[in-house]
């Protein structure tokens, strides 16, 4: 799964539904090269068995990494089936229709890192402040630097209910 807020439950009742024991889980970003779960059950695949996930991207969103790990299968007389699209690389035609899935989602999430970068850009070209609300207003951050010529900047920080980073930040911007 992609993040922690993700709930894995219709991934785990598939993958109990085909009689996958044990499943591995990693709450973290598909794109991560460091996945626990993934690696320990690399580690302990063997001749004859079969890595089978939900659907191929969650498996890995690279090219290149999707096709390492079917290697590495496929080295170790192993093959990758997906229950979603539906494929089993122990043949010919899983191998061939797996890589094509791989080169999709590689595809498909480099246009969704275009459009997000795109809606961003025009986002700020817009004016639209992008990132957290700013802790204090102009107008405090003049007056905390008025403050600052005769006061402690803990003595400020706690007058705005703010820590000492935020107004050294603050201060700098303006």
């Amino acid at each position: 799964m992609s993040t922690c807020e993700q709930n894995t439950d219709l991934q785990y009742d598939a993958l109990t539904k085909a009689g996958c024991d044990p499943i591995y889980e990693d709450r973290i970003t598909g794109v991560s090269m460091v996945r626990d779960g993934l690696d320990r059950a690399l580690a302990e695949i063997g001749k004859g068995d079969k890595l089978i996930v939900w659907r191929l991207d969650r498996l890995g969103r690279s090219i290149p990494h999707i096709m390492t790990i079917v290697a590495e299968l496929a080295d170790k007389g192993a093959s990758l089936v997906s229950i979603g699209e539906g494929f089993d690389t122990g043949n010919e035609a899983g191998e061939l229709y797996s890589t094509i899935l791989a080169m999709i989602a590689h595809v498909e999430r480099r246009m969704i890192v275009a459009r997000t970068k795109a809606g961003l850009d025009a986002a700020k070209a817009r004016g639209v402040r992008l990132g957290a609300k700013p802790k204090m207003q102009p107008c405090q951050i003049a007056e905390a630097a008025q403050l600052m010529r005769t006061e402690t900047a803990e003595t400020v920080a706690h007058r705005y209910a703010v820590s000492r980073a935020t107004l050294f930040l603050s201060l700098i911007h303006i």
